[in-house]
């Protein structure tokens, strides 16, 4: 009879422990499924680095966008050309917009976080005009961040195949996906919005920033699964 109280005693503990590994187990399944479906929305961008067009989208849509949504969003910087059959690339004002463009992509390769290497392309077209000038792809490095030696180095390499073949393969993709207008915006897989001739046009849903991030944290949380209702 004097055992009895200490096995009544153990059951309970057992049953509490029991419970408690059920809790955690239950907390520890949750998040690990929202680990394992953070799915971010693809935002492509496509421009033409001396573009006015450019200019005005990324600093009127994009970049106040960004700035808000970065984490939800898969951010893609593409350029806008057209391919030669000699396997070059013809841009659109001519070859210092061609040597912008890979400036662009170098500072994407080197530093992929988007809010470096974002700034940094709006910085350029801020000052499209200057392209291609030292002091001005050294100003804007400087002033997001960025060491202008690496993004150099990443001009020249392969004696400037390299920086080529990115240009390359980021005009493909915009052929690919069939956008040839800087600036367009395309938002999970759509055109979302375009600027051309210093108009908005096809924005379907508005064209202001707050739209843009209405839009995409709705897509994010659809594809977690999320539901308030």
């Amino acid at each position: 009879m004097a055992r009895r109280p200490n096995k009544s005693r153990f059951q309970m503990a057992a049953v509490a422990i029991l419970i408690s590994l059920f809790w955690l187990a239950q907390t520890w399944g949750c998040t690990h499924e929202h680990l394992e479906t953070d799915t971010k929305v693809p935002l492509d961008v496509h421009i033409m680095s001396k573009c006015p067009d450019a200019r005005d989208c990324l600093k009127e849509l994009v970049l106040p966008a960004m700035a808000n949504v970065s984490e939800k969003v898969d951010f893609r910087l593409s350029m806008v050309g057209r391919l030669t059959e000699d396997d070059g690339v013809e841009c659109k004002h001519g070859q210092t917009e061609c040597l912008g463009d890979i400036t662009m992509l170098c500072a994407a390769s080197s530093y992929p976080d988007p809010k470096l290497y974002l700034g940094f392309a709006n910085c350029l077209t801020t000052d499209y005009a200057e392209i291609p000038a030292r002091s001005l792809f050294e100003d804007c490095a400087l002033e997001h961040g960025l060491d202008f030696d690496v993004l150099n180095d990443c001009m020249s390499k392969e004696s400037g195949a390299y920086g080529m073949g990115l240009l390359r393969d980021s005009v493909q993709h915009s052929c690919d996906v069939g956008v040839m207008t800087s600036c367009t915006v395309r938002l999970d897989g759509k055109v979302r919005c375009v600027r051309d001739g210093g108009e908005w046009k096809n924005c379907e849903g508005g064209e202001t920033p707050e739209d843009l991030i209405s839009d995409i944290e709705r897509m994010y949380d659809e594809a977690q699964g999320w539901s308030y209702a």
